[in-house]
């Protein structure tokens, strides 16, 4: 495990991102977009096994421009309190603009076969389906991504393949939001999306309040099936 540095397209700075290497090369590269937790260890932890799965994982620090290195856990009120201070202040538009330059580092990395993806969870599961819009990625997860209603048209036509993975009982996004987020993929043949029946926010999350292991093993083997099928 490492660390590179990546500069911001926009000349504003440069952030880090953790690195974790697979045993054999060449091999391709998935950008692990953070929670509102940032660079924490339960996404450090994701990292790793997604080198563990065969490719190089890539998680960059998307709260550097508010507070470089952020680490929080969900243990806590006023871990949650600031995460959630975080992602008010967040500007989107521009960590977007951050995951391209990763995207772009993870391709010339040494032992990357050229092809890189994305997997992001809950702000991260956001940023993932704007990517798969957005963005050159040749792949795309999102985990019980928020705010995805407000870019059901967008997603209707998303060019790019895209996974995603709903919590039914999902705390953070209505059943009305998840009704209009399938409607509005259900024709589009390069998104697949699965709910999970009785789980709530966070479900994939090792160790967090929400853990269901069941519902993890299912959607963790469905994305580890879709990295393989576009990245290898």
């Amino acid at each position: 495990m490492t660390e590179i540095t990546i500069k911001a397209t926009d000349g504003s700075g440069e952030f880090f991102a953790y690195v974790a290497r697979p045993k054999s090369t060449p091999a391709g590269a998935v950008v692990v977009i953070q929670e509102i937790f940032g660079v924490s260890p339960a996404m450090r932890a994701i990292t790793d096994a997604i080198a563990d799965q065969g490719f190089i994982g890539v998680c960059p620090d998307l709260f550097w421009r508010l507070e470089p290195r952020v680490s929080l856990t969900d243990k806590t009120q006023a871990e949650w309190d600031k995460a959630m201070a975080l992602l008010k202040a967040f500007d989107q538009d521009k960590g977007v603009e951050d995951l391209k330059a990763t995207l772009a580092a993870a391709r010339r990395l040494e032992g990357c076969n050229g092809r890189a993806g994305t997997i992001g969870f809950c702000l991260g599961g956001r940023l993932a389906a704007l990517m798969a819009i957005r963005s050159d990625a040749d792949c795309n997860v999102s985990y019980y991504g928020v705010m995805l209603e407000g870019l059901a048209g967008e997603l209707r036509h998303a060019a790019n393949p895209l996974l995603m993975h709903i919590a039914e009982n999902d705390k953070f996004v209505p059943k009305e939001a998840q009704g209009a987020v399938l409607a509005a993929v259900m024709p589009n043949p390069r998104v697949e999306a699965h709910v999970y029946p009785g789980v709530d926010h966070a479900f994939a999350r090792v160790g967090g309040q929400h853990w269901d292991g069941r519902a993890a093993a299912i959607a963790n083997g469905r994305t580890a099936a879709f990295l393989a099928r576009w990245l290898a």
